[in-house]
């Protein structure tokens, strides 16, 4: 028997178990028919009363640096168990580093939660795909690597190609060896972006942490979008404020626990 809790961000899913990174595990559990069902697995090892150590293993068993949901699912399972307030901060250590999580709303199982997301790096990159058609974008990492295209389609096409279609191709293009995210961004406003993220390890997703906050990153500094930023996903919106290169980004969002329960291992 194992424990586990279960929560999710705009629809984007974990896993919260105690205990080392196990990749194979995360596989199993991640299964939606087999197993659980997820996007990810959050291995949690404590560090103090609000404070820990987090892994990401994806639903195909890669290891993440970081999701940006996936981290404030854990601080709103944290902080739960730990009868945390309004205004108390959850730090979180992960491979891209230590994300500060201040809790801004709670009832129930359901946090809105302010996280800080680090220095945005951003570049401007293009990929050539199989077909020799040439696609611009705007490299971002949130800690983790993000390919961000922007399109001027409200079915986010570009290049003649859906945006799955697409996606996928950039994500296992040879010129990533270790894959990267796909973010697909449509400006509605200055203050709107609507985004499509095709994510490493687990393929179309409703929303992504990082995702929004490449997105919105790439939107500031090349598109004239402005901070405070809406950022609509299929699973929901997000807020990001970034007062601009070199300095933080902070992504403010939901984090809702679905379940808790136990799972067998044999």
């Amino acid at each position: 028997m194992m424990r586990f809790a279960k929560a999710h961000a705009c629809g984007n899913d974990f896993l919260i178990v105690e205990g080392a990174c196990d990749p194979e595990l995360a596989k199993r559990l991640c299964e939606r028919h087999t197993g659980i069902g997820a996007d990810g697995v959050e291995f949690f090892e404590a560090a103090g009363a609000l404070a820990g150590r987090i892994r990401l293993a994806n639903a195909d068993g890669s290891v993440a640096e970081i999701s940006g949901n996936g981290t404030r699912c854990v601080a709103a399972w944290l902080a739960r168990a730990k009868h945390a307030a309004p205004g108390d901060v959850i730090a979180l250590e992960t491979d891209a580093g230590t994300r500060s999580c201040t809790i801004v709303g709670a009832d129930n199982s359901h946090f809105q939660i302010a996280a800080g997301m680090g220095v945005p790096r951003i570049s401007q990159a293009q990929v050539t795909l199989a077909d020799k058609t040439l696609v611009y974008g705007i490299q971002v990492s949130m800690g983790n690597p993000h390919f961000v295209i922007v399109v001027h389609d409200e079915n986010f096409r570009a290049h003649s190609r859906g945006w799955q279609e697409l996606g996928r191709e950039i994500c296992f293009h040879k010129q990533f060896p270790q894959q990267i995210n796909v973010v697909f961004v449509l400006m509605i406003d200055a203050n709107t972006i609507g985004i499509r993220i095709f994510e490493r390890g687990v393929g179309p997703t409703t929303s992504s942490g990082t995702g929004t906050c490449a997105a919105a990153a790439a939107a500031i500094a090349h598109c004239g979008a402005k901070s405070p930023l809406a950022v609509h996903a299929p699973g929901g919106t997000q807020r990001v404020d970034w007062p601009g290169p070199g300095t933080e980004m902070t992504l403010t969002g939901p984090a809702q626990l679905i379940a808790s329960g136990e799972v067998l291992l044999a």
